[in-house]
Parts: C-alpha cells; sequence; structure tokens
C-alpha cells in the first residue's frame, strides 16, 4: 500500500512552547510538604493519645489543603499565547493582541496581562525571571500588540520588566561563570 501525500498546506504548524522548568521540582516540593505534615501529624496523634478517625480527617484535611496552597501555577508560552494552569482552573491570553500590561510597585509580584478578546492571566515574576526564554515569548508577543496599537497601557511596565530580566539573566552568567 503506497502512502498518501498529505499537501505541505493542510498539516498543522508545529508550535514552539515553552514551559516553566521548575514548575516539576516545585509541585514535588508542595506534595513533599503535604505528605510530610500529613506522616508527622498523624505520627504524633497516635504517639499522644491515640489517632481517632475524626482526627486522620482533620490531618488529611490540613494537608491536602498545605499541598493546595503550595502548588505553583503551570505557565506555558507559545508565540502569540501564554497560558496560566491552576488546579482547576485554565487561562490563556493571546499575547499578540494584549490591551494592558501591569506589572504593581510594591508587594506584589505578579504580571498581568489582558488581551483584547478578555483574556486574563497573572504570572509571577519568579517564573519570568527563572525562564528566560519563557519571557522573550511574552515580550516579543507584547512587542508585538505595541506595533500594532492593541497595547494601550503597560509598555513601560514591559521595558522596565525586560531590563531585569536582563539584569538576572547577566547576574546568573557571571556567577556560573565565577566573575560576579
Amino acid at each position: 500500500m503506497e502512502p498518501r501525500f498529505v499537501p505541505q498546506a493542510r498539516r498543522e504548524p508545529v508550535r514552539h512552547t515553552v514551559q516553566d522548568r521548575a514548575w516539576a521540582g516545585d509541585a514535588r516540593a508542595a506534595a513533599g510538604c503535604g505528605g510530610l505534615l500529613l506522616v508527622l501529624s498523624l505520627t504524633v496523634d497516635a504517639g499522644y493519645g491515640g489517632l481517632t478517625p475524626g482526627g486522620a480527617v482533620l490531618w488529611i484535611v490540613l494537608s491536602v489543603a498545605l499541598f493546595v496552597i503550595l502548588l505553583p501555577a503551570r505557565v506555558t508560552a507559545a508565540p502569540g499565547l501564554v497560558t496560566v494552569r491552576h488546579l482547576w482552573s485554565s487561562r490563556t491570553v493571546r499575547t499578540d493582541r494584549l490591551t494592558a500590561v501591569r506589572w504593581p510597585d510594591g508587594i506584589e509580584q505578579r504580571l498581568v496581562l489582558r488581551d483584547a478578546d478578555g483574556g486574563r492571566a497573572r504570572i509571577e515574576l519568579r517564573v519570568l525571571l527563572a525562564n528566560p526564554a519563557l519571557w522573550l515569548l511574552v515580550e516579543s508577543g507584547a512587542r508585538a500588540s505595541a506595533a500594532d496599537g492593541t497595547l494601550r497601557s503597560g509598555a513601560a511596565c514591559v521595558d522596565r520588566l525586560a531590563r531585569r530580566v536582563e539584569r538576572e539573566a547577566a547576574r546568573s552568567v557571571f556567577s556560573v561563570s565565577g566573575l560576579g
């Protein structure tokens, strides 16, 4: 049987995606903290007066709650798209159609992206600093939005964040090479 010919125009384009490299380790750490709390609390409860079913359920609920609190969002970027997945929700933003970028000063260290389709996502700054390739996809989309005129507010935030990411990347290169 001869292989079927598939015209080049009908093939789906391969999209270059970048993910947060530290997410798996952070997820394991969250699971480890929740599991450690469960084991220690059940052991201590059993050692001091006996473990009751109600007490066991309480410790399990607390351990699961700790895991949920510590589990970071999973950030994936492709040209023109950023997806932020939490445990029960997923938000996708078109970076090539951004209308606003906000990086507030102060305690909250998250970049807030809004697109023309109503999408909204928050990305922790540490994720962008730890993944320069992820940041480059977000930045290129934001620059394309600014060039198209859809980015109405936040171009200064993009510039400020670009300088910070470049500074952190240079600092890490110098420290790895022994120059800093």
